[in-house]
This record gives C-alpha cells, sequence and structure tokens, in this order.
C-alpha cells in the first residue's frame, strides 16, 4: 500500500508539472529524478499547488494545514531551490518553476552534498540527451521557445551597435539587473559527472538576474555579484566562444547562460535531431568575404551548430583552396565565427526579417500555453477545485478545434466570456 501511495503522490507531480507550457514527460526516468530532488509527501503537496505564484494564505487553504506549518514547509522547499520565493509589496510568495529551466539546473548549480550529483546527473543525461520526448517536446512544439540567442557585441561595427536595441544585448541585461547571482554551469556540471565535459570553464560562469537571483542567492545556490564582475564573466564567456543563451523575453531576463555546442541540451538538438532553431536566434548573420577568406576552418571547429563548413573556392589557380560557408537555415547569429577568424573575412549583417521577443515572461509564458493547448490550465489554475477542473478540460478541447468548430462550440455553450478569450487566443496566432 506504501509503494502504491508514492507512486501516486510522483504521477500526480508529475501531472502538475505538465499543465504548464513547459512541462516533463513522465517516464520511469523521470520519477527517478523527483525521487532524488523531492520527498514523496513533497511531491503530494507541491502537486497542490498553483501556477502563478501564490502566498502562503494560499498554500495553507490548499495544503489544509496551519500558516506556521506550511511557511516551514514552503521555506524548507524554497532553500533547496525547488521554489523560488519572491517579495512583492512586503508580501512573500512562491512559485514552483518548470524543469527547464528551473529546478533541473537549480539541482546542479552549486556543489552539493545532500543529494547524489553524480547519480542525478546520470539519470538528466539520460531524460534529456538520450529518452527523445522531452527535448522533442521542449524544442518543437509551438513558434515560442523559451530562450534566445545573444550577439557577440565586440564583433558588431560600431555604426551596426549604434542601432542594435537594447533588449538585444547581454550587457543592457546585466546593467538593468535588480540581482544577479553567479553560479556553476548545469550542463557542463552535468556532463562531468558522466565523462563528457569539455574545457569550457564551468564555475562562476552561468548568470541569474532579478527575482530568481534573489531567490538563488538567500538559498545559498548562486552567490551575489555586482554588474562590473559581471561585465568580466561576459568576456571571460566571450573569449572562451560560448553563446550566450537567455530567457526569450525583452524586459526583467531572468537568466543568461553561457553555452557550449558539447553540452548544451539545446544546442546539441541541432546536430542531433535536425533541429533548425530550439532558440530563437539574433536578428544578424554573418558574410563570409570570400576574397580574404583563407580556408583557415576555425570559423567551422568554433561553431556550435555546425552552420559553418568549408567548400572549395573554385579557385583555378589554387585547386586545393577552401573558403568557408554558413549554413543560414541553422545559424544562430551568435558571431562567434566571427569572433575567431583571424582574417577579418567575417562580419555580421542584420536578417531581412526581424526576431519577435515576447515582451516579458508571463507574455512568453501565454504565448507558449496557447501554442501547446494548455492556456486552459492558466486561466484555471486552481486544480484542486472540481469546478476549474472541468472546466479546464472543456476549454482545453475547445481550444485545440480548428476555427470553425471554435465558433460551432461557442455558440452551442452561448458564452461571452468564451467568445473573448477564443478572439484572444486568435490574436496571438
Amino acid at each position: 500500500m506504501a509503494h502504491h501511495v508514492i507512486r501516486s503522490g510522483y504521477k500526480q507531480f508529475a501531472k502538475r508539472l505538465n499543465r504548464f507550457p513547459l512541462g516533463a514527460p513522465p517516464s520511469k526516468l523521470l520519477f527517478k529524478i523527483l525521487k532524488i530532488l523531492f520527498s514523496e509527501r513533497e511531491a503530494q503537496l507541491v502537486a497542490m499547488l498553483p501556477l502563478k505564484p501564490f502566498s502562503v494564505q494560499r498554500a495553507s487553504s490548499a495544503w489544509k494545514k496551519g500558516l506556521k506549518e506550511t511557511r516551514r514547509i514552503l521555506d524548507e522547499l524554497a532553500g533547496r531551490a525547488l521554489l523560488v520565493d519572491m517579495e512583492l509589496n512586503g508580501r512573500t510568495f512562491y512559485v514552483l518553476p518548470p524543469p527547464m529551466a528551473g529546478f533541473f539546473e537549480f539541482s546542479l548549480m552549486r556543489i552539493r552534498k545532500d543529494i547524489n550529483q553524480k547519480v542525478l546527473s546520470e539519470l538528466l543525461f539520460q531524460y534529456l540527451n538520450e529518452e527523445e520526448d522531452f527535448i522533442r517536446n521542449l524544442f518543437t512544439t509551438g513558434k515560442t521557445q523559451l530562450g534566445r540567442v545573444f550577439v557577440q557585441e565586440g564583433v558588431l561595427p560600431e555604426k551596426t551597435l549604434l542601432k542594435v536595441l537594447d533588449y538585444e544585448l547581454a550587457t543592457h541585461v546585466i546593467q538593468t539587473a535588480s540581482h544577479i547571482a553567479i553560479g556553476v554551469c548545469y550542463c557542463r556540471h552535468k556532463m562531468k559527472h558522466v565523462g563528457r565535459a569539455c574545457d569550457a570553464p564551468m564555475n562562476d560562469i552561468c548568470m541569474t538576474f532579478n527575482t530568481a537571483a534573489a531567490s538563488l542567492i538567500r538559498s545559498g545556490f548562486a552567490r551575489s555579484a555586482d554588474s562590473v564582475e559581471c561585465r568580466e564573466i561576459l568576456e571571460t564567456a566571450w573569449e572562451s566562444n560560448l553563446v550566450q543563451f537567455g530567457e526569450n523575453v525583452k524586459e526583467r531576463v531572468n537568466f543568461i547562460c553561457n553555452c557550449c555546442g558539447c553540452c548544451c541540451e539545446a544546442l546539441i538538438a541541432v546536430r542531433k535531431y535536425g533541429l533548425k532553431h530550439p532558440v530563437h536566434t539574433t536578428n544578424f548573420l554573418p558574410v563570409i568575404e570570400e576574397s580574404s577568406c583563407t580556408g583557415c576552418g576555425k570559423c567551422v571547429d568554433a561553431c556550435p551548430v555546425e552552420a559553418m563548413a568549408l567548400v572549395s573556392a573554385n579557385n583555378p589557380h589554387e585547386p586545393k583552396r577552401k573558403k568557408g560557408l554558413v549554413d543560414q537555415r541553422i545559424c544562430l547569429g551568435c558571431g562567434v565565427c566571427a569572433r575567431v577568424c583571424p582574417a577579418g573575412s567575417i562580419s555580421l549583417k542584420p536578417r531581412e526579417e526581424r526576431v519577435i521577443t515576447p515582451l516579458d515572461t508571463y507574455h512568453r509564458i501565454v504565448l507558449m500555453a496557447i501554442e501547446r493547448g494548455k492556456l486552459q490550465n492558466l486561466i484555471f489554475d486552481d486544480q484542486a477545485m472540481w469546478s476549474h477542473r472541468v472546466l479546464a478540460a472543456v476549454l482545453g478541447v475547445i481550444f485545440r478545434l480548428p476555427p470553425i468548430k471554435q465558433a460551432m462550440a461557442s455558440k452551442q455553450v452561448r458564452s461571452l466570456w468564451l467568445d473573448a478569450m477564443i478572439g484572444r487566443m486568435s490574436d496571438f496566432k
């Protein structure tokens, strides 16, 4: 009986995770990961929490526990970076982050002994890099992605840099953040435990900002840094030919990771699964000046997604001469190739069509929910209530219907608010 209760608790938690736009497909590996991070009772309790930020009072009501006991449990979970705690107008709110980018990363953002990080890393590697369901669900569903790439500012000509919008620059994110936290690179830390790490910097290299940073600093999972040190870390990342992969929003970006092509799941997905853009690209593309290109191949070696190649220069006087060629279909526009080119033959030009970036985290989440057929989970957030579960299920069906059938459903339900909700959803398509 006890075994059945434990298994049921983790299944409930997995179901709760998958109400969010970025879920985690259930599997034996997922349950093993969750069992390392959460006790069975914690999994049952967290499964009852809403998607949006909530207060102690809200959790107390859902759990039917006293405020003191509820706060103790919430603070314990936040202290292990399983919940994010935040201060708003003198009140404390909590939110369960998604697995990615969220508590999967937080679990390896520092060296710790309270859990077996080697076993956890091995399970995460199998779940993320060997099983395909999670990565395909994360990077191939919908048009709006979790992350976007920041261009390496040092390779942009000054006249071009003046035209770049602030939100496109990692330095702007650093300068405007209310809090900055620095931690271990989750990807390379995980790969180290499975014997696949590269020699790129691992410690004090990945950056978290604003509310998420404040929570990680309080819990001791990352250390506080100022903008000057953060800029120095960014310079180190540029010099190491790392790609800046950050949250796909214009305002109050919560993270920027400094990624390598061999350890980052998003960049691996481009090569392994042929995914063109698992993260949104920059608004730039590299251009190669063929007359000065020496065919040295350094751009090919440095490109994290294998968008660069060497081909024949078609020079009758030098039949063995090579030149660089960029595959614009998969190019991230990061600028790493331009940085490493010894001949200065690579420059960046604006893309013909600008990449659209959501305004903030809430805007991004709503767009992702619409595209993944999960908007009803955000509208009817309290799934502990029978009425919310029923209405969420009904809307889930309606939102997945073709437009004509949506109209028929609306007429049958005869609900003005349903008309308005479908109208709002259509505006985002």
